[in-house]
């Protein structure tokens, strides 16, 4: 796969895409904010007329923040359903990488899974979490550690993320880049692997992140996980707040 920023409307507007002229199968959109009102979707209004023309039949993924309302803005103006948001992948990769720490294992042996929001409403699901396919409450139990303070700093931790990191290196877009990249390689390569990633759910009535089949042609499937009953609460209200933010975008009007 060969990608490259290509500049637009000649300021810092880019856009990542292939350069390969015969692939037209995915599109990832990243602008950086400004101060104007409502940045995102005057630039999704501006510039999908002219992805649309260029890639017609292309998977459309959104990474500006708020990528889940803005996806649903990009759906409405595509009139297609080839459209994803880098949703809470990023913040499960934190998930697990917080709980292998402290667990000291390799994150590849921890299960963990943020769903809903790619916000202050996502839901970590700590009913599913799995330390070598062993339940957490059984790992925790078995190390004498309190699992209310280990909830309550990994949230805090996961939650505020992106303030830490640009606190320490002045920048947060590595790991979000390293994400999109490999949204695009999953896609590009039909790869079928299964991601929070977000997409369109007909339940919820709105662009949001749950175990997703991700290949060409955008997701595939989603999978419902069997979740506690606080945090089935949370993610429903968490799709109502999302309902919200992608009217405010526009979304609903398109």
């Amino acid at each position: 796969m060969e990608v490259a920023w290509h500049p637009l409307c000649g300021g810092e507007e880019r856009l990542l895409v292939s350069l390969k002229p015969e692939d037209e199968d995915t599109v990832v959109l990243e602008k950086p904010a400004d101060n104007g009102e409502d940045p995102g979707s005057r630039h999704c209004r501006e510039l999908l007329p002219r992805i649309l023309a260029a890639a017609p039949e292309a998977v459309l993924l959104v990474v500006t923040d708020p990528p889940d309302p803005l996806a649903d803005l990009a759906r409405v103006l595509a009139k297609h359903d080839r459209v994803l948001s880098t949703g809470t992948w990023v913040d499960s990769l934190r998930f697990q990488t917080h709980l292998a720490s402290i667990f000291q294992v390799h994150p590849t042996s921890v299960e963990a899974q943020i769903l809903g929001e790619h916000g202050t409403s996502e839901v970590f699901v700590w009913s599913g979490v799995r330390i070598g396919g062993v339940p957490l409450k059984q790992v925790v139990s078995a190390r004498g550690v309190s699992l209310e303070k280990l909830r309550e700093g990994i949230e805090r931790d996961v939650r505020y993320a992106n303030i830490a990191i640009i606190e320490g290196n002045e920048a947060s877009q590595y790991g979000i880049g390293m994400v999109s990249a490999r949204i695009a390689e999953v896609v590009l390569r039909d790869e079928r692997a299964v991601l929070p990633v977000g997409s369109y759910s007909k339940r919820f009535g709105v662009t949001l992140s749950l175990p997703s089949v991700l290949g060409r042609g955008g997701v595939r499937e989603t999978f419902q996980p069997e979740l506690a009953p606080e945090e089935e609460k949370l993610l429903a209200r968490g799709a109502e707040t999302l309902r919200k933010a992608a009217a405010r975008a526009g979304a609903s009007a398109g």
